[in-house]
């Protein structure tokens, strides 16, 4: 057997694996011996068929698995022991007039290597790590709704101002149908507003979505609509009203305040807003992170230039997935992904220039962290390391979950590496300053 390489350019190359008599004809053999042995033919004992009817009936499908099994076989411990880097898999080039008849072969495949280049993680940019503020108007909205959510709760039969009015909105088509609760309070225009006073259960109001909202994002969460039909969304939509309540507020008391952090955690309104403040930026930080490494993602995208074998990479897509492709499905398949697999070769670049790894007691320590908040919001606020243990275990012995939570542990490392490295400035911003950031506008 003889496998050589040609380099056609910087990004592909051609692999030819020529393959003698001597590398198969054993093991085709071999197979051919153990078919005769278990072969029941009409006319001969078990074991005694003879050799050339095997052949006849076995011998070239036999031949066939074989040679494939040791190419790939072949092939593989080359890529390897040459230490190529290559994207997507090797496509072996089709020979018309292949003769399997001969005695000796001769494959080619095309390789597509992957491109040489460096990351820059310095590299001057406009990357901005946004520090997310609980001000007093949001403090001010948690107590208010704690009050609600521990006050008691009274149905009513008509609408007044500051009620809860829970329904549905519908708009067929747009396939709008979203069940909700709202105050008139939350409505920025105040003629749709006053729409609801003095409406009952059962009746349905229509109210207009331009300028509905202060903010049309709010249009998401009200009318599950997405991101990018909100704005200057121009319909009607019809609220059927389907319960009104009121709430008579909790006092803000002792009482209270024990039910909301344990006994004696907290004694004051202002210990209440300090506790309210730090829980929710912690829950911020979370989502400014992700917002930083989804923004050093883009640059890197944009900033690390090389060059990808694309001709070869679409002619890969066409066989990749269990439906093949056609040209132009591939061509339009790989501008989808191109980016995609971009930082999937910077990341990589980036993980293996800064040795980071996953060593598994980083798995353990992460996993039970994730744990224990979980546990945190049912209230076990102290398991035993006993119990934390024993669940990290139940969870590590699943294959699923490790691959999720060290893909979640690599995502940690590399913002921690990106907050040390990339240079970027720091502002300081309320949490709806922060959406509006973080959709551009």
């Amino acid at each position: 057997m003889n496998i050589t390489k040609e380099q056609v350019d910087a990004l592909n190359a051609v692999v030819t694996i020529a393959i003698t008599k001597e590398d198969y004809k054993p093991q085709v053999d071999k197979v051919l011996g153990d078919y005769r042995k278990n072969a029941s033919i009409p006319g001969f004992r078990k074991g005694a068929v003879p050799m050339s009817l095997i052949q006849k009936q076995y011998g070239k499908a036999v031949l066939l698995d074989e040679v494939n099994k040791l190419l790939q076989t072949k092939l593989n411990d080359y890529l390897v022991e040459e230490k190529l880097d290559i994207l997507g898999n090797p496509l072996p080039k089709v020979t018309e007039d292949f003769n399997w008849d001969a005695d000796e072969f001769k494959f080619e495949f095309e390789l597509g290597l992957a491109p040489e280049f460096t990351v820059d993680l310095g590299a001057k940019n406009k990357i901005t790590k946004f520090n997310i503020v609980a001000d007093d108007v949001l403090l001010d909205e948690q107590i208010e709704r704690i009050q609600k959510q521990f006050g008691k709760l009274v149905a009513k039969d008509t609408v007044e101002a500051g009620d809860d009015i829970v329904g549905t909105f519908t708009n067929e088509e747009k396939g709008i149908n979203n069940r909700t609760t709202i105050t008139t309070e939350i409505f920025k225009a105040k003629k749709e507003a006053k729409k609801f006073i003095g409406k009952k259960v059962g009746d349905v109001v229509t109210v207009s979505t331009k300028g509905l909202f202060d903010d049309d994002h709010k249009l998401m969460d009200y009318l599950a609509v997405g991101h990018d039909d909100v704005h200057g969304l121009d319909i009607e939509v019809n609220f059927t009203i389907e319960e009104v309540n009121t709430h008579d507020k909790a006092e803000l008391n002792q009482e209270l305040f024990d039910k909301l952090f344990g006994e004696g955690a907290v004694s004051s309104i202002e210990e209440v807003k300090a506790k309210i403040k730090e829980d929710a930026e912690q829950q911020f930080a979370q989502q400014a992170d992700q917002k930083f490494l989804n923004d050093v993602t883009e640059f890197l995208i944009a900033e690390t230039k090389f060059d990808l074998p694309a001709e070869f990479l679409v002619k890969w897509l066409q066989t990749a997935g269990e439906t093949p492709l056609t040209a132009e499905q591939a061509e339009e398949e790989f501008k989808k992904s191109e980016n995609g697999l971009r930082y999937q070769l910077i990341e990589g670049k980036v993980i293996t220039s800064n040795n980071l790894q996953i060593t598994f007691d980083d798995l353990k320590a992460y996993t039970a962290t994730v744990i224990k908040k979980q546990m945190a919001q049912f209230g076990q606020l102290n398991p035993t390391d006993e119990d934390v243990d024993g669940i990290v275990a139940r969870v590590l012995s699943n294959k699923d979950e490790v691959k999720r939570l060290s893909e979640q542990v690599m995502s940690e490392k590399m913002l921690n590496l990106f907050k040390e490295n990339v240079k970027f400035k720091t502002k300081d911003v309320t949490y709806q300053e922060f959406i509006k950031e973080m959709y551009g506008e």
